[in-house]
């Protein structure tokens, strides 16, 4: 156990920025729903003609899919975050683009991990009414899987330039 402890502080001394960002993006995306949870209405708030805040528990994945699925999500979250740690070092090797993608990822994933836990769904509240209703971890989770799929097609156009 001891070694263990010891592996854990030295990676996190090692990645400190990266915990750094993780932690940041899960605060805010913690604060936001908090936030959503005490002081929306009942009401969605226009803010825009095409952006509203509106309160919604969502105990489905993207997309209104799996609705009532919170258990079943919970041990998918966990295998993705899991399989993310277990891989970093290997993930990480493919670049500074795949290394950001893996961060927002993971920290979105932990966000909406917490909720599915502690509150038994996931809050959304950021509504542009031509999307399904969404919170920061999503967005985060959004833009970590594109800047995935983006290094995919670079990495390729360099593996046939290499060829």
């Amino acid at each position: 156990m001891h070694n263990f402890w010891n592996k854990a502080v030295n990676w996190s001394q090692k990645h400190r920025v990266i915990l750094g960002v993780v932690g940041g993006i899960f605060l805010l995306d913690h604060l936001t729903k908090v936030a959503a949870l005490f002081w929306l209405p009942d009401e969605p708030i226009k803010l825009l003609p095409f952006f509203y805040l509106r309160y919604v528990e969502n105990t489905g994945a993207a997309f209104g899919m799996m609705q009532g699925g919170n258990l079943l999500l919970i041990f998918i979250m966990l295998a993705i975050v899991a399989y993310m740690l277990k891989s970093w070092k290997e993930l990480c090797s493919y670049g500074k683009l795949v290394e950001w993608g893996c961060i927002f990822i993971l920290a979105g994933a932990l966000g909406n991990l917490y909720d599915r836990i502690t509150l038994g769904y996931v809050v959304d509240f950021l509504d542009f009414r031509v999307w399904p209703v969404f919170n920061i971890a999503d967005s985060f989770i959004t833009v970590g899987g594109c800047m995935l799929v983006i290094s995919l097609f670079f990495n390729r156009k360099e593996k046939r330039e290499e060829k």
